[in-house]
């Protein structure tokens, strides 16, 4: 086969630092319009981002030419210098240092997609960190609760 074909799906998950409640009505759209920028740019195609006040939930196709790390130091640093432009209650914005990517089934993109939209409902009856340990358990993965949150 001489062509290279590849779709990978993947939910990615991260909070502000010290899960600050800085992501407002004021801002969220734009940001979440940014991000989506930052994945076009590097060729990971977004279905869908999105969050609610501490944290953001992104959907997009995974590029064959750019690792993972390199995804989420771009999305977490060009959208952190962004956000601090947009006045002084966001001089001290953050992005906690970890974050969460798992893949998506193909067949599936539209149930995340939907999970993503409802993100304000999610949240009146759970937590970032109980969504976020979901996540941990539904993929099994082992983690100790002391590295997960800053």
């Amino acid at each position: 086969m001489s062509q290279s074909l590849s779709i990978v799906y993947v939910h990615i998950a991260f909070s502000t630092k010290h899960h600050q409640q800085l992501i407002n009505d004021d801002v969220k759209t734009s940001l979440f319009e940014y991000m989506g920028g930052i994945c076009k740019g590097m060729e990971c195609n977004p279905l869908k981002v999105g969050g609610h006040r501490d944290h953001v939930h992104i959907l997009c196709s995974l590029s064959r030419k750019v690792p993972q790390m390199k995804l989420l130091e771009e999305l977490k640093k060009q959208s952190s210098k962004w956000i601090k432009t947009k006045g002084p209650e966001y001089s001290d914005f953050y992005w906690q240092d970890g974050y969460g990517i798992f893949s998506v089934n193909p067949t599936q993109t539209d149930i995340v997609v939907k999970y993503i939209e409802n993100q304000h409902g999610h949240h009146n009856r759970v937590t970032f960190k109980d969504e976020f340990r979901a996540f941990l358990k539904k993929y099994q993965i082992d983690y100790d609760e002391h590295y997960v949150w800053d």
